[in-house]
């Protein structure tokens, strides 16, 4: 499965994070549920993380763990 690097922007900086298609689908999706743009999604979920974790590691945890509570849907 091949990563692939997207461009955002986030609170008005450019950024880019790498996921692999599964992930950027996933993405996607819950975007769409909640209404939001990709970017917007991808904001709430830097606003919210602890840590040094990176990006696009923050937003593979947060699909893993909105998946596993079967919130990735309305």
């Amino acid at each position: 499965m091949a990563n692939r690097k997207h461009s955002l922007t986030i609170a008005g900086h450019r950024t880019s994070i790498t996921l692999e298609q599964v992930f950027w689908v996933q993405l996607k999706e819950c975007a769409a549920a909640d209404k939001v743009s990709i970017n917007e999604l991808v904001r709430r979920i830097d606003a919210t993380q602890e840590g040094e974790r990176n990006l696009s590691s923050a937003v593979r945890v947060y699909l893993f763990e909105r998946v596993k509570a079967g919130r990735n849907t309305d």
